[in-house]
């Protein structure tokens, strides 16, 4: 069968290249002839993935004739649908000749109404494809009437963990609701050689977004406190790990500020900021603890036995480490942090449960996987 798949931003985001990666992965491993299209918002930055077709996701500009209906829809109607509709036109074509269409942005319904999507999911389904939300996670504060009414155009939805899982299926928003570990769980990880004086024995790897600092000004107040501390109190070196490299949300360059704080001391390291998800899911492993903001950075760590903590900010994390641990182990609101004593604490917690904490992952891990490979045989069924 044929997969298009659509709704990425571009693999700038490292977590949404990694999504592609493990999806392809999961795939094609139920399905030998397997083929995919990626609509991307930006193929010039997908050139790493070697094993999909890559389409521009496009609109097309209306017509003379269409923006007056359009503007007539708008008036009377309150409604940008008509708009919507023909402007997605060349999307829906790109699908043609595709049988299952998978919306890869999991993150879609969690931000804003998300209008132009939802209309996208229509129109794919009444050219006659199957459409299905993929590795999707929301919270109750996220939906809204119109929100569950596009949800049931889906002809199923994945979730990749239990608290989405659990609310959607007591809002029965779909017929078709299952529960996986996120695709990207099974992204292969690239071998590649430690830095120098930052092996597993002595690294704590940290990614820090500036997502999380548009949420809550004093998080990077938090950030160097939390590295004095580090450098204060314990033996271990440093190495930040930017994960998503968009102008206007570049972690790269948002971290620079701490690297240069800190770089004489010898102990701490800035990854390059044009690796790929495997090559930076390669250095995540050669740590010995993780402390992230990005999602699918903590997900390379837990998927590399990596004891983890998390600086969430949505229900994905929450729902993941739950998933992993039976309780939201580690995982740190970083819209209502104050100061650092609360990461503090989670990283103490790593160091203290250290054995415990691998031992968990050692068992979890490789069913974690096993599942996440099931979701290509329940696609399938569709």
């Amino acid at each position: 069968m044929k997969y298009f798949l659509f709704n990425h931003v571009g693999s700038f985001n490292h977590g949404c290249e990694a999504i592609v990666r493990g999806t392809v992965n999961i795939i094609s491993n139920s399905d030998n002839n397997a083929e995919f299209v990626l609509s991307s918002f930006a193929p010039d930055t997908d050139a790493a993935i070697s094993d999909v077709e890559k389409k521009l996701f496009v609109t097309r500009g209306l017509t003379s004739f269409e923006k007056l209906v359009s503007a007539v829809n708008v008036k009377l109607l309150h409604s940008e649908e008509y708009a919507l509709k023909k402007m997605y036109s060349e999307v829906v074509l790109q699908a043609q000749d595709c049988d299952i269409c998978l919306s890869i942005g999991g993150d879609t319904y969690c931000y804003g109404d998300n209008h132009g999507i939802q209309v996208l999911t229509k129109e794919l389904k009444k050219s006659g494809k199957k459409v299905v939300l993929w590795g999707a996670s929301l919270g109750e504060e996220d939906l809204t009437e119109q929100k569950l009414q596009s949800l049931a155009d889906f002809d199923a939805i994945f979730t990749r963990e239990s608290l989405t899982y659990e609310l959607l299926k007591s809002k029965s928003a779909n017929k078709n609701i299952f529960i996986n570990p996120d695709p990207a769980f099974c992204m292969e990880r690239d071998e590649v050689t430690p830095i120098s004086g930052f092996t597993k024995e002595n690294t704590l790897g940290l990614n820090i977004s500036p997502l999380v600092e548009s949420y809550n000004p004093q998080i990077t107040q938090i950030t160097r406190d939390f590295i004095k501390y580090i450098l204060d109190n314990t033996t271990l070196n440093i190495l930040l790990v930017p994960h998503v490299i968009e102008p206007g949300n570049n972690d790269y360059e948002y971290m620079l500020e701490f690297y240069n704080e800190h770089k004489n001391s010898g102990r701490i390291q800035l990854l390059a900021p044009d690796l790929n998800a495997k090559q930076y899911k390669g250095y995540i492993a050669h740590t010995r603890f993780f402390i992230g903001a990005r999602t699918h950075a903590t997900i390379g760590a837990y998927s590399s036995g990596v004891p983890t903590a998390v600086l969430g900010y949505s229900v994905k994390s929450r729902g993941i480490a739950k998933d992993i641990f039976g309780e939201e182990l580690c995982v740190v609101n970083s819209r209502t942090l104050e100061n650092s004593e609360p990461v503090i604490e989670a990283f103490n917690t790593l160091v203290e449960k250290e054995q415990e904490i691998k031992e968990i992952l050692m068992r979890k891990i490789p069913v974690y996987l096993r599942d996440a490979m099931q979701m290509g045989e329940k696609l399938i069924k569709l």
